[in-house]
């Protein structure tokens, strides 16, 4: 039944992504505004999706890298749209809801597969640090999707589109407002997970080589990116198109260590 209401939602990213790009193409607001709607439907089906998931097995809902990308779009999907309730961004839908598309085509390679849980993941602490990591990742994920909105309108304005695409964009106050919200909120809770992790990898792997995982030593940098990141925001005052390009590049280095360092961990190839 999970898998009945994962493909559902999957489908119904698809037709929320296919309303957000006509809403460009024909620049209508009521479009994107329709589309959002049906966002919030897919969000609503993966939603069960995981209820399902957690019926089965508890709060382990992310137990390999597929479940965990699935995750991670739930997370970015519904930050989003809380979000948006906030600001006058539902054009930004067309930069997330792809997003959301591409991580849950990915996610369904392994819709199929076998579950076999290492012993390891039996653990209290491990759906909490994953539950964590994954929310402080996803905020920090949407923050970078604003940001490249941010780069699209700013480059409209200076070559003064005004009366074309950039009319019909957010505005650009609005799109850094997310981006400093998805750091702010994004990397306490991100912190708090990695902390949860920390504690429960001593306990598994015995004080072993944990330390110089791949996928440790990888998030750990990512971890460093943002809090520089902050720091500027907070105490330089870095805005607008400085900090959208940084979160970008930051955005890049977090699917590196969220996806492709995975395989090459000894100790998160599960995950």
């Amino acid at each position: 039944m999970d898998t009945l209401f994962f493909k559902a939602a999957l489908v119904a990213y698809l037709a929320a992504t296919a309303g957000y790009l006509a809403s460009l193409v024909v620049r209508r607001v009521v479009l994107a505004k329709l589309a959002t709607w049906v966002f919030g439907f897919a969000v609503v089906l993966h939603t069960i999706h995981f209820i399902f998931v957690f019926l089965e097995r508890g709060a382990n809902v992310a137990v390999n890298v597929f479940e965990a990308i699935s995750f991670f779009a739930w997370i970015v999907s519904v930050a989003y749209l809380a979000l948006q309730l906030r600001t006058k961004t539902r054009v930004l839908g067309a930069i997330v809801s792809p997003f959301a598309v591409l991580l849950m085509m990915l996610s369904s390679l392994g819709l199929e597969g076998t579950l076999a849980i290492p012993d390891a993941l039996q653990g209290r602490l491990v759906p909490i640090h994953v539950a964590l990591s994954i929310i402080g990742e996803g905020l920090f994920a949407l923050a970078s999707l604003a940001g490249v909105m941010y780069c699209i309108q700013d480059h409209q304005i200076r070559q003064h589109k005004t009366k074309a695409l950039a009319r019909y964009l957010p505005p650009l106050g609005d799109l850094d407002n997310i981006n400093h919200a998805g750091l702010l909120w994004g990397f306490p809770i991100l912190t708090l997970g990695l902390i949860v992790g920390s504690l429960w990898a001593r306990t598994a792997w015995d004080g072993s080589n944990w330390p110089t995982d791949p996928k440790t030593v990888w998030s750990f940098a990512v971890w460093c990116f943002y809090a520089f990141l902050l720091h500027q925001r907070l105490a330089i005052g870095w805005k607008g198109k400085k900090i959208a390009v940084l979160s970008i590049v930051a955005l890049v280095l977090m699917i590196s260590a969220f996806i492709g360092v995975s395989f090459l961990s000894s100790v998160h190839r599960f995950t």
